[in-house]
């Protein structure tokens, strides 16, 4: 059968390779560029806690060495410290890397992978489509004809393959601008990001509402201050004066020695394609969404979008198309960031609006600071990842569902479990391979060896309710699960998104459950059928 065709060799096209291949799914990238990518540290990405661990399962290394984990969180308000945040278990710090450092990352993995071709100097310029697959054609030095059985455009915010298809980008362009440098000096704060508002120094023409530090490896620091509305240029002269007495503003003396690596102007859009599938062909990453307001990163759910894209375009692959298995990747990807842009767009007019609601509002300010700071962290609204609650692959009603600290739809908890073979791995280590897992929840069983409760109690039902299952699935033991109590049993779909929580072995329900998560009887066709 004839690869995917991923257009776009950024890191959304290549971790959608990567992760295609870890299911058996041959693909070829068509990389516009000859392969290797420009060196820009004022040009990073800050990584969520599931899209940081997705990387490294696919690529098989840390990412913490090339990145920073941030060691804590400082929000600061004029000369005041309104929030301090020290990252631990209970609280996992995000990953910040230079965007070039990761591509790389990405690329060394892919360098020794069977089933994934990369084809640089290919330039997209046309495409078409029929029953059976895709056939797209390049121009460049090495520029031919392709055949895919699927094509995922996966080529950022100037999409050749929306284009191609027609498909309408709305939204709103230059949302908020921001001057960015990135620079190696000493801060008070080492390995803590630092938001800060209003800053009390004054000198540099146009005050800096807002400015933010991220650490990087190598004592290297992001910088980046928000602009006031309007296109004027940001001059080298201004930059300069800017790095000068934020350095100093925040030493609390003279402006400290650095040594200035990088710049550039970071300007947000806010767009949202009106389809991401057309027949074979979709869309992934910048090419379908455009966000990035309030410290929270496009590339995290691009990442996202790949991981929700790549097990269903695996499953059509070895078992044939799956229409409505296929068309739940719009349904749930697109709401979740058209949920995001809606928080986002509500909540700028209130963080920006300046002292008048603040004089109306007591404690405003202060609400403001902590919405900033969710943002940046990924939690609430506006930075955590989201739910497919509402999706079209969601069981119907089950009788035995019971809850759980994490609700139908939304990511699982990280927790210890014991795998077939006996070995104690994390849960998430478990995604990504194209099956279903299936959690049972038994405390005690983590102080006998496996030999001795596998073939007790309830575990031979589970186990043969497993294999009966319409797709292949993975029985895994965990001695707690957030809010579940004994016996619970968990159906976890390969990207990591609870199906459901049941109240011990229920094959019949178990089953139902497992066939709606790939495409089967949905709540909307069980309603229709019982009229």
């Amino acid at each position: 059968m004839d690869p995917v065709i991923i257009v776009g060799a950024g890191p959304v096209g290549l971790t959608l390779a990567l992760a295609l291949a870890r299911q058996e799914v041959p693909s070829v990238v068509l990389d516009e560029g000859p392969g290797k990518d420009e060196q820009r540290l004022a040009r990073t990405v800050v990584l969520r806690e599931d899209t940081t661990a997705l990387l490294e399962r696919l690529t098989g290394m840390p990412l913490g060495g090339a990145g920073t984990h941030w060691a804590g969180w400082r929000s600061m308000r004029r000369k005041q410290v309104m929030r301090e945040i020290t990252f631990d278990d209970t609280e996992p710090a995000p990953l910040h890397i230079a965007q070039h450092v990761l591509t790389g990352a990405l690329r060394q993995a892919l360098a020794g992978e069977r089933l994934v071709r990369i084809a640089v100097d290919n330039r997209l310029d046309s495409l078409e489509q029929e029953p059976s697959g895709v056939t797209a054609h390049t121009r460049g030095p090495h520029g031919t004809w392709w055949r895919g059985s699927h094509l995922v455009g996966c080529d950022g915010p100037r999409s050749t393959v929306r284009k191609l298809l027609d498909i309408r980008f709305p939204g709103r362009t230059a949302v908020e601008r921001h001057a960015v440098a990135a620079l190696r000096t000493e801060l008070p704060w080492p390995d803590q990001a630092l938001l800060h508002r209003v800053p009390p120094w004054r000198t540099s023409g146009p005050s800096a509402a807002e400015v933010t530090g991220r650490p990087l490896p190598d004592g290297v620091w992001r910088l980046d201050w928000l602009l006031p509305p309007g296109k004027d240029l940001v001059t080298p002269e201004l930059l300069l004066a800017r790095i000068r007495e934020t350095l100093a503003g925040w030493t609390e003396g003279p402006t400290p020695p650095y040594e200035l690596l990088d710049t550039g102007v970071h300007t947000v859009h806010h767009r949202l394609a009106r389809r991401w599938r057309v027949g074979r062909v979709f869309l992934a990453g910048d090419a379908a969404h455009l966000l990035g307001a309030l410290g929270t990163q496009g590339l995290d759910e691009g990442l996202r979008d790949a991981d929700n894209l790549a097990w269903k375009l695996a499953l059509a692959w070895h078992h044939g198309p799956h229409e409505a298995l296929l068309d739940s990747y719009q349904a749930e990807r697109r709401a979740v960031v058209a949920a995001r842009l809606r928080a986002a767009d509500q909540a700028l007019p209130l963080v920006r609006g300046g002292a008048g609601l603040r004089a109306v509002v007591p404690g405003s300010a202060r609400g403001h600071d902590v919405l900033l700071t969710d943002g940046h962290l990924g939690h609430g609204a506006l930075g955590a990842p989201g739910a497919y609650a509402d999706s079209p692959l969601a069981p119907q009603y089950i009788e035995a569902e019971v809850p759980v600290d994490t609700p139908p739809g939304a990511p699982i908890a990280d927790v210890l479990v014991t795998a077939e073979d006996g070995a104690s791995v994390r849960l998430r280590d478990r995604l990504g391979r194209g099956s279903l897992l299936v959690v049972l929840v038994a405390p005690g069983t983590g102080v006998w060896e496996r030999k001795h409760w596998v073939t007790a109690g309830i575990m031979p039902r589970l186990a043969a309710a497993v294999t009966a299952l319409p797709h292949p699935a993975e029985l895994l033991v965990a001695e707690t699960y957030p809010g579940a109590a004994a016996h619970t049993v968990l159906l976890v779909r390969p990207d990591g998104h609870l199906v459901t929580a049941l109240s011990g072995v229920r094959p019949a329900d178990l089953y139902a459950a497992a066939e709606a998560t790939v495409g089967g009887p949905t709540k909307t066709e069980a309603t229709a059928g019982s009229r």
